[in-house]
């Protein structure tokens, strides 16, 4: 049994999904980091100082200076910055990956055609030869 796990483990596909779970958590680390160290500033910029992480609404009444201070006090909140930031997020790893994909789709060696079936006889062919074969 020990044997078979072993032999499971070394496929070829449970090896390339573990590598890509890796590169894939290495990857959302360097996208959150796109997108709140460089993107979400500019946005913030572009829309009058707005900062995304900080946009919540309070549910409890307190009016807490900062998500930070409600999420410390255990007050209820709607943070819906950090859903937007979610979303961004989304957003730009679709993008790049869509183009890691396409960029990779022109790395790949084109297919090669599949050798068409042999050409067996034709209808008129076979007539030809029932018609022989009733003549003799």
């Amino acid at each position: 049994m020990i044997n078979e796990f072993k032999a499971f483990l070394m496929k070829g596909n449970v090896m390339d999904l573990a590598v890509g779970i890796i590169i894939g958590a290495a990857f959302t680390a360097i996208v959150n980091s796109l997108v709140g160290d460089l993107i979400n500033p500019i946005i913030g910029l572009i829309l009058g100082g707005i900062n995304f992480s900080d946009m919540f609404l309070d549910l409890s009444g307190t009016n807490p200076a900062s998500l930070a201070a409600a999420k410390e006090s255990g007050a209820a909140v709607f943070a819906y910055g950090a859903f937007i930031t979610a979303v961004i997020n989304f957003v730009i790893i679709g993008f790049v990956v869509f183009m890691l994909v396409k960029a990779m789709n022109k790395l790949m060696p084109p297919k090669a055609a599949e050798p068409a079936p042999p050409a067996g006889p034709t209808e008129v062919d076979v007539l030809k030869d029932i018609l022989a074969a009733l003549k003799k």
